[in-house]
């Protein structure tokens, strides 16, 4: 009995080991290439999440689908569950992406 239990304890610490390396793993390293335009960042993130910004509004948040020469579709809009994006790339002032955990 004591010996299923300690096998069960270990088992349990290497599962949060595992849990934990993995939250660390996630961090994305980003570097700028300077010869890199948004058009280049896109491509880098097509099947990612990223966020846009078009002027002085809001940040159209969703995942990078497809690029073109001149457009870029975001599908699955955060909090719009029903809506996609065609967005001109020119227009994009920003674009947010997430490249590290808590």
């Amino acid at each position: 009995m004591v010996v299923r239990s300690t096998i069960t304890v270990v088992l349990i610490a290497a599962l949060c080991l595992v849990a934990t390396g993995s939250v660390f793993a996630e961090e994305n390293k980003f570097e700028l290439n300077p010869s890199y335009g948004i058009r280049e960042i896109l491509n880098a993130y097509v099947g990612k999440w990223v966020a846009v910004r078009i002027g002085t509004g809001e940040p159209l948040e969703g995942t990078v689908t497809q690029v073109g020469s001149h457009l870029v579709h975001i599908s699955r809009l955060s909090g719009k569950d029903f809506y996609d994006a065609v967005v001109v790339i020119d227009r994009i002032d920003a674009v947010i992406i997430k490249v590290r955990g808590n």
